[in-house]
């Protein structure tokens, strides 16, 4: 038997649980939740029993226990900004996931949950790339208002695995190669990836291009008038820019699938959205390549929005004469928390301390 390890993703209405033998899945599970159950929780800390009932069946269902793990490895939540790699949990980080600044999120029970499961049994609980890995250059935060610095908020954990991924498709070390990488999912990062840093990336909930159901940049005198109108509060403002915005606001969807079925139906109005918003991620490619001086050894697409053919075409026919096209479609979290951890074990990653790292940075 090789190493044992349990991935954990919780999301806001589900927990995604697998079971790796030695880097290879033996099964996963995707527990969904009612959201009349959630509701009964006053915050996102609470549900930490609820959810590990959850795992504790799925694993029982499977025939499978906690004593047998190797390492323990969770989605990695709102933190500090912090280079990207794998953490072991320790009491800082630990104390960040449960404050829920600057807002609560679903991930950051990851690892809270595995270092509950990992403590008794006295292995590793770590988490992998979290949302707040931080690695832009100083250059590339500045905006023309000193208030309002960029900030980095980026699909980390799939970003840094189609890398690694596309990296060895092509024989290198990622650690030595500069890529261009796209999350297309309900929000969208894209990155300029020098030599293993996200050296740049456009903030999925602020700039660049909008997605399914993020509004992306926006003109700034209009949104600070509509902000001013008395027509909207503050919440309903921020429902707009995340989670009301993008393809929601042009077709009531948020699912590829359903706009494109408009489309087939002659929805013009869904058709040039869907063109736009393909356009918009060419543009933002584009940006990057320059960040990073057009050596480009590959843009990468991957996410959800990647499964879709014609998406993928309408976006290479604008970006091809950079550098090759590679797509990625989907993005397996779980495997990606069982590679991070898998390298840990292998001794081929030495996990980094999150609190050493916020305290010597504070």
């Amino acid at each position: 038997m090789g190493f044992q390890v349990l991935a954990i993703n919780p999301g806001s209405t589900s927990t995604k649980i697998g079971w790796f033998d030695d880097g290879q899945e033996t099964w996963h599970s995707t527990v969904s939740h009612d959201t009349a159950e959630l509701a009964a929780f006053p915050t996102m800390a609470d549900q930490f029993g609820f959810r590990m009932a959850a795992i504790e069946r799925a694993c029982e269902e499977h025939g499978d226990h906690f004593g047998t793990l190797s390492a323990v490895v969770g989605r990695g939540g709102l933190l500090e900004p912090i280079p990207g790699g794998t953490y072991a949990v320790d009491e800082t980080m630990k104390a960040h996931l449960r404050r829920g600044k600057p807002w609560e999120h679903a991930s950051n029970l990851g690892g809270i949950l595995a270092d509950a499961i990992a403590k008794p049994l006295g292995i590793p609980a770590l988490i992998v790339d979290p949302v707040a890995v931080n690695e832009m250059e100083a250059l590339a935060k500045v905006t023309g208002l000193p208030e309002l610095p960029r900030r980095s908020l980026v699909h980390a954990l799939n970003i840094k695995a189609t890398v690694r991924r596309a990296a060895r498709d092509l024989g290198g070390d990622w650690r030595k190669m500069d890529f261009v990488a796209a999350h297309l999912g309900g929000g969208t990062s894209i990155c300029a990836h020098r030599q293993g840093r996200i050296v740049d990336t456009n903030n999925a909930n602020e700039f660049g291009p909008f997605s399914p159901e993020r509004a992306g940049g926006l003109p700034a005198g209009d949104l600070a008038r509509l902000c001013f109108s008395g027509r909207y509060t503050l919440q309903e403002v921020r429902k707009l820019l995340v989670g009301g915005g993008g393809l929601v606001g042009y077709t009531g969807e948020s699912d590829v699938r359903k706009v494109k079925a408009l489309i087939a139906k002659g929805d013009e109005s869904a058709a040039l959205a869907y063109r736009a918003m393909a356009f918009q991620v060419a543009k933002e490619i584009g940006a990057c390549a320059v960040v990073l001086a057009g050596k480009v050894d590959a843009i990468l697409l991957t996410g959800g929005v990647a499964h879709d053919p014609d998406f993928v075409a309408m976006v290479a026919e604008r970006v091809q004469w950079i550098a090759p096209v590679l797509s990625y479609p989907g993005e397996d979290e779980l495997t990606a928390l069982a590679e991070g951890a898998m390298r840990v074990l292998r001794k081929e990653e030495t996990p980094m301390c999150y609190g050493d790292i916020v305290r010597s940075e504070g």
